[in-house]
């Protein structure tokens, strides 16, 4: 007989979680990037590691922190996840992942979790792993500087209040928000074209990994949009992510914003997946 079991991880699981992490690299990039700084000890890590055994080997994996994220999630593992997940109750402010296992688990946990404030079911994976012959990358896209958080934090309150339907400053006032931009700024990942001391483009390489990194936070200030800087802007990223980040570069969109798509397509990246995203 074939026996499972799901646990929550501890750092003397690390080897194994991340050989099935790295089984995924694309997929996977965000979690994995959180282990590799900071291991399976959920105080560093933001949260839990639950994973599926099958027969004594570890299987597939779920991350329990802000974001519930099913990994290499076979429809086993996911009843399993969706069970631990309704008996500990909603911790999360999002379930996201790989379409297929993301869906399964949300139609589990909706009875019990829902309503949703939102459901993105369909959002392309991209990658890309090279330079495009017929783009040049905008000059004028650059790294933010420690200095000039004041400049580049109303472009980020901007795009996530546009992509995500709230403000980021609400409750703790933003300070968490403000950490991560800052964070992201610090490590040389945050990028923009600035006119007259504003944001007219940005974008940032989010989760990195020795195999790919991702990037997010794509935005156009609405007064400029329509004169092409998505796609230079977007070269531009792209050769740094390629030149001083990873071999491979991903982001994942919704399929309902057909004008970030086609930018993306111009640049590149193609079509390799799809991520679904609850938003709560």
């Amino acid at each position: 007989m074939t026996t499972t079991t799901t646990r929550v991880l501890a750092p003397a699981d690390l080897d194994e979680a991340m050989d099935l992490l790295e089984s995924e690299p694309v997929n996977n990039a965000f979690v994995t990037s959180r282990v590799k700084v900071a291991g399976l000890d959920p105080w560093r890590l933001g949260g839990e590691m639950w994973g599926w055994y099958e027969g004594g080997r570890l299987r597939s994996l779920c991350y329990s922190g802000a974001n519930l994220v099913p990994i290499c999630a076979t429809p086993e593992a996911v009843r399993a996840f969706a069970e631990r997940a309704r008996r500990t109750g909603r911790r999360c402010s999002s379930l996201v992942g790989p379409a297929e296992p993301t869906a399964e688990l949300w139609r589990l946990l909706e009875p019990s979790w829902g309503p949703a404030r939102d459901v993105r079911p369909h959002q392309p994976l991209m990658v890309a792993d090279r330079m495009p012959d017929d783009i040049t990358p905008d000059p004028l896209v650059r790294r933010i500087r420690k200095d000039e958080m004041d400049v580049i934090m109303p472009a980020c309150v901007a795009m996530f209040t546009e992509e995500v339907g709230v403000s980021p400053m609400a409750g703790d006032g933003g300070l968490l928000y403000q950490a991560r931009v800052a964070e992201l700024v610090g490590a040389g990942r945050a990028f923009a074209r600035t006119e007259d001391g504003k944001v007219v483009f940005k974008a940032e390489i989010g989760a990195v990994t020795p195999d790919a990194c991702q990037i997010q936070g794509v935005w156009v200030a609405p007064e400029h949009r329509g004169r092409g800087l998505s796609v230079t802007g977007m070269a531009a990223v792209l050769r740094h992510a390629l030149a001083d980040v990873a071999p491979v570069v991903s982001l994942y969109v919704n399929d309902f914003n057909a004008p970030a798509r086609a930018s993306y397509r111009r640049v590149g990246f193609r079509e390799v997946g799809e991520f679904m995203s609850v938003l709560f």
